[in-house]
């Protein structure tokens, strides 16, 4: 593609919401007759498919998320993008779907971020561009098997800042509901874990809380995640903590804030089986994942049992609120990033 010089769209960056804007370019590529087409980027938003199409009958779609940032010396960069095309291998195995290769992965995410540079907030603005690469089945297919044709797709759009004044500490509560079972596909970005996950989430809402703590399915006494982000715990002794299990998604921004604590902050961390009836003894609690980067706990709820955490529910916990800086600064071009982590774009 030619080198595009754009100006910024004349968009109110600090009052956007967490929401779908339709940028101009997106990238398209077909898998047929067991074989991916070379892809490409379109300006046309829609997809037409089959009545009978596989990802309509039975939910064959994997997808990922990621964002890309205007650095502080006016880079634009998406972060750790190997690890998005990684996990979506993994997910797509999983499902039965062709796999993208990854260093394709990089090259559509880094393509159509490059054409839609003038949607990417600008330094400062507190926005960022939300990436969306995907893939489903194509084809029709009434018979349940895989389907014999995908598309794999990455849209991109502008979102605001997660936290409009400040990031306040939220309740969550303790789910009666299953997020995924003990073999099942937690473990994979799969559009058919979070269909099963959003009675669950109205439920809480209605119920006056903002999210669902989601237990392990088969003995429903350890913390597994939230349906949209990780847990990260710390301890009284300043330990970081997060729970391990083969039935959750495997956080990139919950491993790079791991790596972050242990290497820049020099922070004891622990990957381990965490039990509910340990949460009440941490001091700082916080959820992790891309929209927010971390999103501090400040109560927990157990069918009435209330755990309020020392960090209280004015502002983030000391630590947790660390992190947070750190992992942004390093986002944001302020604070050297380890090798590697950062995809400069243009």
């Amino acid at each position: 593609m030619e080198e595009i010089q754009m100006e910024k769209k004349n968009i109110d960056w600090s009052s956007l919401g967490f929401g779908y804007v339709k940028t101009d370019y997106r990238y398209v590529s077909n898998f047929k007759n067991g074989a991916w087409d070379e892809g490409g980027l379109t300006t046309d938003d829609t997809i037409t498919l089959s009545e009978c199409a596989g990802v309509l009958q039975y939910a064959q779609t994997v997808f990922e998320g990621m964002k890309a940032y205007t650095t502080e010396d006016g880079h634009i960069v998406t972060f750790r993008p190997d690890l998005n095309a990684a996990r979506m291998v993994d997910s797509a195995k999983r499902l039965e779907m062709p796999v993208f290769p990854e260093d394709r992965f990089v090259e559509a995410v880094v393509e159509t971020v490059k054409a839609n540079a003038a949607y990417v907030p600008p330094y400062g603005s507190g926005a960022t561009l939300y990436i969306r690469p995907y893939m489903f089945g194509s084809d029709a297919v009434i018979g349940v098997k895989p389907a014999n044709e995908y598309q794999f797709r990455v849209f991109t759009t502008p979102v605001g800042p997660y936290f409009k004044g400040g990031a306040k500490p939220i309740t969550i509560r303790v789910s009666d509901f299953d997020r995924a079972a003990p073999h099942g596909t937690g473990h994979i970005k799969a559009g058919l874990n979070y269909a099963m996950s959003l009675h669950a989430i109205v439920d809480a809402h209605n119920q006056g809380y903002d999210e669902n703590m989601y237990l392990d399915a088969a003995t429903r006494t350890k913390v597994e995640e939230t349906g949209g982000a990780n847990f990260l715990f710390v301890t009284k002794d300043n330990t970081v903590v997060t729970p391990k299990s083969n039935s959750i998604l495997p956080s990139i921004t919950r491993r790079s804030l791991l790596y972050v604590a242990e290497h820049y902050l020099g922070l004891k961390v622990e990957e381990r089986e965490v039990y509910l009836n340990e949460v009440k003894d941490f001091a700082e609690c916080g959820l992790c994942g891309t929209a927010a980067v971390i999103s501090p706990v400040g109560k927990i709820v157990d069918h009435g049992k209330e755990i309020v955490f020392p960090s209280g529910m004015e502002k983030m916990g000391p630590t947790t609120q660390k992190l947070y800086e750190t992992l942004t600064g390093i986002q944001m071009g302020r604070i050297e990033a380890p090798e590697g982590w950062l995809k400069v774009i243009e």
